[in-house]
């Protein structure tokens, strides 16, 4: 009798054993799943900025390195459609009796996707479309940004000292609705690069030619 019930033990504990791994087997899975997501994010990064003066104002030069993890990637391949936000805060420092004053915080929309019939892929950035044949040239356009007008002529002075930061996330309310219900608060559907800040001297605006 004694002996009947110690072999009964012996599944039970088998089983309870498979059952440890596979656990553990499925939380490794889902560590590996959210690090690969955290280390794509941080390998996102505004890599230089500038703001310089024309004649209409002041624009916005940047280079941003973007890098999706497999979740975006794959999210791009069956044609959801990615929107990303380009923020750009600009402050003139205060004293110590005074606080920064705000000067201006421009938005930029951007848009990529993948056009299943044209086998392309599509970057929409401010009102200028283009085309790419792979995910890195179309990532690279998505990151280029040139001439990008935040300013008036003569909203800064001169001279001045100003701060800037500028930075790059994805717009997850724009995601589609059964995404956004359910899995947009998990780390796979995010991505923001940190914030890229410098001060610079406001340059003086070029004389506006006069008419011929």
């Amino acid at each position: 009798m004694v002996s009947f019930t110690h072999c009964c033990r012996k599944p039970d504990a088998v089983w309870r054993r498979l059952a440890w791994y596979w656990l553990a087997g499925l939380l490794l899975a889902g560590w590996l799943v959210t690090a690969s997501s955290a280390i794509a994010a941080d390998k996102s990064a505004v890599k230089k900025a500038v703001i310089r003066a024309t004649p209409q104002g002041y624009v916005l030069d940047a280079d941003v390195d973007i890098v999706l993890n497999p979740t975006l990637e794959d999210a791009l391949s069956k044609g959801i459609n990615l929107y990303f936000v380009l923020e750009l805060e600009l402050t003139r420092p205060g004293s110590w009796y005074w606080f920064d004053e705000d000067i201006a915080e421009p938005v930029r929309k951007m848009r990529i996707f993948y056009h299943l019939l044209l086998r392309r892929y599509v970057v929409e950035s401010g009102y200028v479309t283009r085309t790419a044949e792979t995910l890195n040239e179309a990532l690279a356009l998505l990151g280029r940004v040139n001439d990008w007008q935040v300013l008036e002529r003569g909203a800064l002075k001169t001279g001045r000292r100003y701060d800037a930061r500028v930075r790059v996330r994805l717009d997850t309310t724009q995601l589609p609705k059964p995404l956004t219900i359910g899995g947009v608060a998990s780390d796979q559907w995010e991505l923001t690069t940190p914030w890229h800040k410098w001060s610079f001297d406001a340059p003086a605006a070029p004389v506006i030619p006069p008419p011929p």
